[in-house]
């Protein structure tokens, strides 16, 4: 029995998702909750969370890169990539450290140019972490 319960915790963890006001805070602070084919980053990014190229071929995400127009397809592939590169934040719900590997890359956390954007999407949580 114990060693069901831990099963089902730990499966029920590893698909643990960062709260729906995380990926509110993301769209906000990337194109002001703008939706449709935002072009960013000197036209290197895409859509309402601006994905860049590599980044959605690096989140494994079936689909056209085009796709990521798409807020709901946007957030498939952003979360496909946090589970990746940070699995941990991931299921901590850690949404400073999500936030910091979306803005500078799988070492985004390391990074001290990625505190602000992660301050930025703080704030627009309402200051949760």
């Amino acid at each position: 029995m114990i060693r069901t319960t831990f099963l089902l915790a730990l499966t029920s963890a590893l698909h643990a998702a960062p709260p729906e006001a995380f990926w509110r805070a993301l769209h906000q602070v990337e194109t002001s909750g703008r939706t449709g084919a935002i072009r960013g980053d000197n036209g290197k990014a895409l859509g309402p969370l601006q994905i860049h190229r590599g980044y959605h071929a690096d989140s494994r995400v079936p689909g056209d890169y085009s796709r990521c127009a798409d807020l709901a397809y946007s957030i498939k592939v952003a979360s496909a990539y946090l589970r990746r590169y940070a699995p941990q934040a991931w299921v901590a719900g850690d949404t400073t450290t999500l936030a910091r590997v979306h803005n500078g890359g799988p070492a985004g956390a390391r990074k001290a140019a990625t505190l602000p954007y992660a301050a930025k999407v703080r704030a627009a949580m309402g200051g949760a972490r």
